[in-house]
């Protein structure tokens, strides 16, 4: 019996795994915490940060937190509807549309979160803290703000109302 892969609903990337300690009697008790994005690379993502004793066991509870924290980004052509600024904390995020073929202009947290989620063509600047966690969290804050461009209307041309009068007329 041979032992099938199937190809995984979400991709999953780690931001950051940080040793975090804490000071008790007889010492320093160390965990981790494993901050993680999870997308399907058409217009959902959503971000998540697990603590556990292992390194194994805390980006599984990240992920689990991501799946459950899920949104959907309105994309036009792989790049975002308009231009966005958000703050989260201390991280600032401006993300800006960009034409086709320029890639992601992007670092770190904000670059991860915005590939996991599918947009190809995008200019950012990072302007506040430059912790991951923060950042990672307002690039999803602003992803989840962003409104969906409106559709061109399509004129329709009135038919002539005279035709349709004379008809009637020989009618009767």
């Amino acid at each position: 019996m041979a032992i099938e892969m199937q190809p995984k609903e979400f991709e999953e990337k780690v931001i950051a795994i940080d040793r975090v300690a804490r000071v008790v009697k007889g010492g320093r008790r160390f965990r981790f915490r494993a901050t993680v994005v999870v997308g399907d690379g058409k217009g959902r993502v959503g971000v998540g940060v697990g603590k556990g004793s292992e390194v194994m066991s805390a980006i599984a509870k990240a992920v689990a937190t991501a799946k459950r924290q899920m949104i959907t980004v309105p994309l036009k052509d792989h790049t975002i509807p308009h231009e966005i600024q958000v703050r989260f904390a201390g991280a600032q995020v401006l993300l800006k549309p960009a034409s086709a073929g320029t890639g992601v202009i992007a670092g770190g947290a904000v670059r991860n979160v915005v590939e996991v989620a599918g947009i190809h063509d995008l200019l950012t600047k990072s302007l506040g803290s430059s912790n991951k966690v923060n950042n990672a969290y307002a690039t999803a804050l602003a992803l989840s703000q962003l409104k969906a461009a409106p559709e061109k209307r399509v004129k329709v041309e009135k038919a002539a109302k005279a035709p349709a009068k004379a008809e009637t007329k020989s009618a009767a």
